[in-house]
């Protein structure tokens, strides 16, 4: 099994090339770091990552990632999600995410498309050490 740790470092060598990966990548980061966090409050010792459980330990009482996004349990702000989430020209258009990203979405909806993106990261990194064991 791999543990938080291998997973926060494998991610933070991900090479990211758009604002949208390397927001994904932030929100992958903070997940693995709530989950840290809530492990140690219970003071348990173990840090290793189930797949099983994963979901609904990154969830932390969600139950989805829209819940968790309109919930408030990341980014709130819809100027903090443009930042995070867009490039320059994005930005400009939506006014530092004053705007609305799409005729279809709202920023908390935009997160939503993040969160779910930065699971699959982190479950990748999970499959990564099972079928390529170090």
């Amino acid at each position: 099994m791999k543990t938080i740790a291998e997973i926060r470092q494998e991610i933070e060598n991900k090479k990211t090339r758009s604002a949208w990966d390397k927001g994904v990548k932030e929100y992958a980061l903070e997940l693995l770091e709530d989950m840290e966090n809530e492990r140690k409050l219970a003071r348990e010792t173990d840090m290793a990552v189930y797949p099983a459980t994963l979901e609904a330990e990154l969830l932390n009482g969600a139950m989805n990632w829209k819940q968790f996004s309109w919930g408030g349990c990341s980014l709130v702000y819809d100027v903090q999600i443009a930042k995070r989430l867009c490039n320059a020209s994005e930005l400009k258009k939506t006014r530092n995410g004053e705007r609305q990203p799409n005729a279809n979405e709202q920023w908390l909806d935009v997160q939503t498309r993040a969160l779910h993106q930065a699971e699959n990261m982190i479950y990748a990194c999970i499959h990564s050490i099972v079928i390529n064991p170090a």
